[in-house]
């Protein structure tokens, strides 16, 4: 089957974005003559789309009616539509519905908000643009919502409470320890960032200098070994923002998640995946599970791509693995918190559950920690399965 790249106007034969040229065949006569749309499945999956959107959006735009068989895979068109038309009124979808406004890549999402309005969450730049609300295709997709990449966890909420894991600390109904402010949107948390940003004192005191009770030059070398993990965008030594980020949270853990965050930006490291693994690493103490909903707000706001929660799963397996061993018994709970929050994606945890990776700790220490997590990794598959028989009922 023949290939373009998702962006025509690109004339790079290395351009990785390809999908299947679009195909059309005619059927019918007279009043009742329709254009079929034989791969329209295949276009859409490159695409990353669910196949009805674009078909639906050539009927907006040709003011013509659409059907569809999603069982017999068929998408049509109402009349006789040429492919190089509808090939052309494609370039129109990809460029309003599915690449980012910033990057102008199409590893996009779709995300529908509490207010109904649809936005292009980019994988690529973490840029989040909105789409424009006046095409009549937004309604069509507001009434048939894209599934979910996280994947619906309304149904895992309910009948799954904890997973088993050996610890105490009680729970409520989401898997989070009572206690704290962990229901703190997003964007309630913007809201008192900028708030109280507009009130900082620029004389504000500077942090603490020691690191904990053992001030010895041996234990602060220590201690900045363990959060300078070597990385690309970072310096190291004890100068670095890294360094000075998780000093500071440590030492002032109970300014709360806006006051952490502030610091960060005042370091200018806020988007840096690496914020995301020394905060993990130096906010929690030995009740972390507790303490989680508190700080899920800030993770919420920090962790915007594969790459921050990679980085988040490296500070996890840092916290319980090395600072606080006694937690690993209790890496199910933590899992399940920062999921249910949101935070962490089904296929990122599974993918890390599997791969044994020497990056953050030492290969013994990692093997030991995912296979305690093996309860959670477990009950994430067990769901998956008895949504899919569910959704095989319902057919």
């Amino acid at each position: 089957m023949a290939t373009v790249n998702v962006r025509r106007d690109v004339d790079d034969k290395f351009y990785r974005y390809r999908m299947p040229l679009l195909m059309t065949k005619i059927e019918g006569k007279g009043n009742g003559i329709k254009t079929v749309i034989p791969n329209m499945s295949d276009v859409a999956r490159a695409l990353s789309r669910p196949p009805t959107y674009p078909t639906k959006f050539f009927g907006c735009e040709l003011g013509a009616q659409t059907s569809f068989d999603e069982k017999n895979d068929r998408y049509i068109v109402n009349g006789a539509h040429d492919a190089t038309k509808l090939r052309e009124l494609l370039d129109g979808f990809i460029d309003k519905f599915v690449l980012c406004k910033a990057c102008k890549n199409p590893e996009t999402n779709l995300i529908i908000t509490k207010n109904d309005m649809i936005i292009r969450d980019c994988k690529a730049c973490g840029e989040r643009s909105d789409i424009d609300m006046r095409h009549k295709l937004t309604t069509f997709i507001i009434k048939n919502p894209p599934k979910n990449p996280k994947k619906s966890k309304s149904s895992k909420k309910s009948d799954s409470p904890t997973p088993p894991a050996n610890g105490e600390g009680e729970t409520n109904g989401n898997g989070y320890a009572e206690g704290g402010d962990g229901g703190e949107s997003d964007d309630e948390l913007t809201k008192r960032i900028k708030a109280e940003a507009a009130e900082l004192n620029q004389d504000a005191k500077l942090a603490k200098e020691d690191w904990s009770v053992d001030t010895s030059e041996e234990a602060v070398r220590a201690r900045v070994k363990a959060l300078a993990i070597a990385d690309d965008d970072s310096d190291e030594g004890a100068d670095n923002p890294y360094s000075q980020l998780g000093s500071w949270a440590e030492e002032n853990r109970e300014a709360g998640a806006v006051a952490v965050y502030k610091k960060a930006h005042e370091l200018g490291i806020e988007k840096k995946h690496k914020t995301v693994q020394v905060l993990a690493q130096v906010l929690f103490t030995a009740n972390a599970v507790a303490e989680i909903p508190t700080y899920a707000p800030l993770f919420a706001k920090l962790v915007t791509d594969e790459k921050h929660q990679k980085a988040l799963l490296g500070g996890i397996e840092r916290l319980v693995g090395v600072e606080y061993p006694e937690l690993v018994p209790l890496i199910p709970k933590i899992l399940m918190a920062f999921y249910q929050a949101d935070i962490l994606e089904e296929e990122v945890v599974t993918q890390w559950g599997t791969h044994v990776s020497k990056k953050y700790v030492d290969k013994e220490t990692s093997k030991k920690v995912r296979k305690a997590s093996e309860p959670f990794l477990k009950w994430l598959a067990e769901a998956d399965d008895d949504e899919d028989e569910d959704e095989d009922d319902e057919e």
